[in-house]
């Protein structure tokens, strides 16, 4: 019996999805440091008091909220972390209007991808996750906002633990809105870069690389990392990149660094790597969400040799992200 209670609980979706919903209606800023009634919350919300009641007497007995006499509402330190300005910056994953925590709800359609291989998330949703971001700015929005939090402890050090100097020019392949780069440019005076990725991210690059005072040394171009890159860089950067694509879709994007770089170029591949970094759980997000995964040192090796790149050197870069450089 403790065995089947046990698993009832790691299985529980009740405490889950509420945090979800908690998370998307705001309630740990609409209830503030005084707190808020059920019905004072439902009327902020556009809720149904009674229901929204229900379920914060569930925040209250999974320690998310707490409630006094006057049947107010507030969050728990342990709730706190859903604010919109709490330092742990999670929100984005929890709010199912965003692209994480959309993205999260996909896996109640586990068991398709588990039978047919493919990503759940085109099922829910009728088209697949990139194509989701196209169709809905905000999304889009989301999406670079979580990348950059995902990165604001990484990037200082990947520019500074990596010997990015001995390359005069770099380009990050699908760079986002440039904070890698423009870690690795402020750091590395002697270096100049240009991003590659799809508008509007690569208009907001643009934007950083000029409030940082690094556009004469910085550069954002609107492309597909599927198509012709910038050519005869020293230093070709995919930061997070082939994990979540396929096998097809790395070798495409592999193929198209080594036709841009010289024979004396670099690519240099910076990912979580299996046993380095990236878990179980994370590698079935990626199967679920992009039909991508997870790969160890050899595995991207091996599909690097595939595409006429050849593994040097490996090291770590950053907490929990490898360094893989590759030549010609």
């Amino acid at each position: 019996m403790d065995q089947a209670q046990s698993i009832l609980a790691m299985a529980d979706l009740a405490t889950p999805m509420s945090i979800r919903v908690a998370a998307t209606l705001g309630l740990v800023e609409h209830a503030g440091a005084s707190g808020a009634t059920a019905e004072t919350l439902a009327a902020k919300t556009g809720t149904d008091a009674a229901a929204l009641e229900r379920l914060l007497e569930h925040l209250v007995a999974a320690g998310v909220f707490e409630v006094d006499a006057e049947r107010r509402y507030r969050a728990t330190s342990l709730g706190a972390q859903m604010s919109d300005d709490a330092p742990e910056g999670v929100k984005p994953l929890l709010d199912i209007d965003c692209a994480g925590g959309r993205a999260e709800l996909a896996f109640v359609d586990l068991l398709d991808t588990v039978t047919s291989g493919t990503p759940a998330y085109p099922k829910r949703y009728g088209r697949d996750f990139w194509a989701d971001l196209d169709a809905h700015p905000e999304l889009r929005r989301s999406f670079d906002a979580q990348m950059t939090w995902r990165f604001r402890t990484q990037v200082t050090q990947i520019a500074e633990r990596f010997d990015w100097s001995r390359f005069p020019r770099v380009v990050d392949v699908g760079g986002g809105d440039g904070n890698v780069l423009a870690a690795i440019l402020e750091a590395h005076p002697g270096v100049r870069g240009q991003v590659v990725d799809l508008a509007p991210t690569s208009g907001a690059a643009a934007e950083r690389f000029a409030a940082a005072g690094l556009g004469d040394r910085a550069e954002a171009v609107t492309g597909s990392f599927f198509a012709a890159l910038p050519a005869g860089a020293d230093a070709y950067v995919l930061s997070d990149i082939l994990h979540d694509w396929d096998d097809e879709h790395c070798r495409k994007i592999l193929t198209r660094c080594r036709e841009a770089a010289r024979p004396d170029s670099t690519v240099v591949v910076i990912e979580p790597v299996r046993g380095e970094g990236a878990d179980t759980g994370i590698d079935l997000f990626m199967l679920m969400c992009f039909g991508g995964k997870e790969r160890s040192v050899d595995e991207l090796s091996a599909l690097a040799g595939e595409c006429g790149l050849v593994l040097r050197r490996s090291q770590p870069v950053s907490q929990g992200r490898t360094a893989l450089e590759f030549t010609t």
